[in-house]
């Protein structure tokens, strides 16, 4: 927006939902954007710690009346957490500015596989904010009167969009009001686990007995592949507990620095955490011989039997207290999947895999698309499935384990190949390798037992994204071919170009042969390309000699790729005035006065407005120009994948009255 322009009711409403624009050449913006370990551990680590809501609780109901035998599933669960977790610090030490299951799987496997790895694990983070906050729902409704259960969809699709619109203010802004809430559950979690255990330490021969006396009935009753069946079956129904670990080095970007240090720290708090409440909760479950209840989840059944025999009402607060804490935390938890989801709808959009719309940022500095349509997706899935934790559980961390299988696979790939290279590497690869067999067989497991349950569906959406990303990647890759034919125009006038340094590097000064007042031809241009190269000659075309001044204007945009640090701004800086300088030197190599402006920024149209006025006041002549690709056939697709900046600019520029030709590019 230019200096003079007013603001209009649609950008005023904009800052009041989503703040002020934050401001690129604040030296502390990405410290102050960027999270320390604990509030990563808030943000990234609620899926985690809260999947003991769920996970634990879908485990052991699957048990039946066999209820001694989730001892081993607990076990199973702190020894997966503990393996995963390993693998992924392994990740972060290779990938120390950002490994995500797509970025693994793509630089250690290949591009295919990375896209499949992206697509489970998008569908997986879709599931995440769908999952927590209809778990978050039934925990809030745990203690409220049955007959407000009409309201619970309501209220958990509520809960996505609140959660949509505190991410598209940016992540801290996100984390920091949920601290509180998080410990809260944290303590008031922990104590009801201590308490119970050691308020029933006399109760554990009893409760070893009956494991004893339970594994001889189970086995009598099913045989033992009956009973290993029995354990799986519980195992891969509580697999969901795992989900959040793959977070952190995922999230790598929006870490404090150093990056590395601050995610191995956040690992350390989240695989803590999570184990003790696992183990905690599935062993408090057996020492209580917990119940389901109607309207209720078995954490809140556990809590009304640990505080039954407290008095003066302290009980009932404390049980009020935690599953409101509990509720409140598993919206959180939703967090995890508005992070890491857009993340990699970002990163697969600067590889082309999804429309390149997806890896751009709104004034806030945030991936404004993908949390969009992450948003927009969890409203639709919470909606058909009705908000049902028991379904979505059945949906759920098959995804994760597809990407945690493709990226120890890929991890153990390379340790392989660097035997020659790395110290240690036998260690490296047992972990990994460790990983790879755990996580397959997890897999395989959920797989085979969820298929028919519902899992099918899991497998078909992820499918469909699979299907539309080659589509899409195919698209671009023909786009890319059409395009070579206008970059060979840059290799011969590039030549020409050094040519005429050589000969002549100032044959015109900035301050000598201008003409003010002359007409003055000014092109917006996107990297010294064919398509850049294309317009100019169509102005020299068209126009013949009417224009004697140049100015050439290049905005860099800055998007989830640049923006990781200072140093890739500049880097982008240097670029685009590396770039415009090849087009002044071209066009004072033939005579003409020439100059560029070069501006780095979130949105062209926006930084266009800004430097248009300021361009016109130095030259009255002056005429925008700028070029769009046509293409032989127009189709909803290139709709769909192009953004059409030009359109966009001469929209804003008509309003303010620049004048603008845009020039077309057959392509």
């Amino acid at each position: 927006m230019s200096e003079n322009e007013k603001p209009t009711s649609t950008q005023r409403l904009k800052k009041l939902v989503i703040g002020e624009a934050r401001s690129l050449s604040d030296p502390a913006l990405f410290h102050n954007m960027s999270l320390i370990a604990f509030f990563a551990w808030v943000g990234l680590g609620a899926d985690g710690i809260t999947s003991s809501c769920y996970g634990p609780e879908e485990a052991f109901l699957t048990f039946g009346n066999h209820i001694y035998l989730s001892i081993f599933v607990a076990i199973g669960a702190v020894l997966t957490i503990f393996i995963i977790s390993a693998s992924y610090n392994q990740i972060i030490d290779l990938f120390p500015t950002g490994g995500g299951g797509y970025l693994v799987a793509s630089k250690l496997l290949s591009p295919s596989l990375g896209m499949i790895s992206g697509s489970a694990l998008l569908i997986d983070y879709l599931l995440t904010i769908t999952l927590s906050v209809a778990s978050g729902t039934d925990a809030l409704f745990s203690f409220l009167p049955a007959s407000w259960l009409g309201y619970k969809l309501f209220v958990s699709v509520s809960g996505v969009i609140i959660l949509t619109w505190l991410n598209m203010r940016g992540v801290k802004e996100s984390v920091v009001p949920l601290v509180p809430i998080f410990l809260c559950f944290i303590f008031t979690h922990a104590f009801a686990i201590i308490y119970g255990i050691i308020t029933h330490l006399g109760s554990i021969p009893e409760v070893a007995q009956a494991t004893v006396t339970d594994i001889r009935s189970t086995s009598s009753e099913l045989g033992i592949f009956g009973m290993i069946f029995l354990i799986l079956r519980s195992y891969s129904m509580g697999a969901g507990t795992y989900t959040g670990i793959e977070a952190v080095s995922n999230g790598i970007p929006i870490l404090r620095e150093p990056k590395a240090q601050t995610a191995r720290r956040t690992m350390t708090y989240m695989t803590g955490s999570l184990a003790f409440m696992v183990a905690g909760l599935m062993v408090a479950y057996i020492l209580y011989n917990v119940n389901p209840v109607s309207g209720k989840t078995l954490n809140a059944v556990l809590l009304d039997a640990i505080t039954k025999d407290w008095s003066g009402g302290t009980g009932h607060i404390f049980v009020l207290v935690t599953l409101f804490s509990e509720a409140t935390l598993l919206f959180v938890a939703a967090q995890t999947g508005f992070l890491g989801g857009p993340r990699i709808l970002s990163n697969m959009a600067m590889d082309r895999w999804v429309p390149t719309r997806f890896s751009s940022l709104n004034d806030r500095l945030v991936t404004q698309n993908g949390i969009l349509i992450m948003g927009i997706s969890a409203v639709a899935l919470m909606y058909f499935s009705g908000g049902s934790v028991r379904f979505l559980v059945v949906l759920y961390s098959i995804d994760v384990f597809i990407t945690f299988f493709l990226s120890q696979l890929g991890m153990v790939k390379h340790w392989w190949m660097s035997k020659n290279i790395v110290a240690q590497w036998k260690k490296k690869l047992f972990i990994n390798g460790l990983g790879l067999i755990l996580t397959s067989f997890i897999l395989v497991s959920m797989l085979i037992l969820k298929f028919d349950e519902g899992g099918w569906i899991t497998i078909l959406i992820t499918g469909a994204l699979v299907a539309v990303a080659l589509i899409v990647r195919r698209h671009y890759g023909k786009t890319f071919k059409l395009l070579n034919r206008l970059n060979s125009l840059v290799d011969v006038t590039r030549a020409e170009i050094q040519k005429y340094l050589k000969k002549n590097l100032n044959a015109v000064k900035p301050d000598e042969k201008i003409n003010y007042d002359a007409k003055t031809a000014v092109l917006f241009v996107n990297g010294f390309s064919g398509t850049g190269l294309h317009t100019l000659f169509s102005i020299i075309r068209f126009f013949g000699g009417i224009y004697k001044n140049f100015v050439f204007v290049q905005i860099g945009l800055i998007d989830s790729g640049v923006f990781k640090g200072a140093d890739e701004i500049n880097d982008l800086k240097k670029n685009i005035e590396t770039d415009a300088d090849l087009y002044v030197q071209y066009m004072r190599q033939n005579g003409y006065y020439s100059e560029s402006i070069t501006s780095v920024a979130i949105d062209v149209v926006e930084e266009s407005t800004k430097i248009a006025p300021k361009i016109l006041e130095r030259f009255p002549q002056a005429v925008f120009f700028t070029g769009q690709l046509v293409f032989p056939e127009d189709s909803l697709l290139t709709r769909w994948l192009h953004n059409y900046t030009s359109f966009a600019m001469q929209r804003r520029f008509y309003h303010l009255g620049l004048p603008i030709v845009i020039l077309p590019i057959r392509v």
